[in-house]
C-alpha cells in the first residue's frame, strides 16, 4: 500500500481569464469551457496525490449558480477529499472575480472522481488520505456516501448494498 498523504498536499489552484472566445452569446463563460477547466484542475490535483497518470471516472452534478462574465478572472481550487483503492474523489470550487470592481463570488462546486492508472491504463493503488482540519474530516466522511450514490446511479452497486445511504434514509 502506498504511503498515506495529507489532503492538503494535493491542493491545486488554477487561474484563468474569460476571453471573448470563451463566452456564449450573452457574454458569459460557456458551461462546457468551465467544466473543461474543472476537469483539468481536478486531474492535476489527483496526479499530485497519486503520483500517477489519472483518468476522469465521473463528474457529479455541476450547477451553474452565477454567470461568469467576459473579463472575469476565474479561480479554481481542487483538493482530494478521500482515496479508495484506485480512485480519488476531488472537490473543485470555482470563484469569479471582477478585479477592478473588487467583487469576488463563489460560482460552482462539484465533486469529480479520478482513477489512477499505470502506463497500460490498468487501475493502480493510490495512497490513503490523511485529514487534518475539521473541513477535511467532514469532506472525508461524506465521500463514502457520495461514492455509494454515484455507484448506485451508475448501476455498479445495488441500492441494498449502499450501507451509507441506508443510514441516511433509514432503510
Amino acid at each position: 500500500m502506498p504511503k498515506p498523504k495529507f489532503a492538503n498536499e494535493s491542493l491545486t489552484t488554477m487561474t484563468e481569464m474569460v476571453f471573448p472566445n470563451d463566452t456564449n452569446t450573452l457574454g458569459n463563460l460557456m458551461g462546457g469551457n468551465l467544466m473543461r477547466l474543472m476537469d483539468i484542475v481536478g486531474a492535476i490535483c489527483a496526479q499530485k496525490h497519486s503520483n500517477r497518470i489519472v483518468v476522469t471516472a465521473s463528474v457529479d452534478n455541476v450547477s451553474f449558480k452565477e454567470p461568469i462574465p467576459l473579463g472575469s478572472v476565474v479561480t479554481l481550487q481542487a483538493k482530494v477529499t478521500r482515496a479508495f483503492t484506485s480512485s480519488m474523489e476531488v472537490a473543485v470550487e470555482v470563484w469569479a472575480e471582477n478585479i477592478p470592481a473588487q467583487k469576488k463570488i463563489h460560482t460552482n462546486k462539484a465533486f469529480l472522481t479520478f482513477v489512477a492508472v499505470d502506463q497500460s491504463g490498468v487501475p493502480i493503488e493510490v495512497p490513503p488520505v490523511i485529514t487534518e482540519t475539521d473541513e477535511e474530516k467532514e469532506m472525508y466522511e461524506g465521500a463514502l456516501r457520495r461514492r455509494q450514490l454515484r455507484l448506485v446511479l451508475a448501476g455498479r452497486m445495488k441500492p441494498e448494498e449502499a450501507t451509507e445511504l441506508k443510514a441516511i434514509f433509514g432503510l
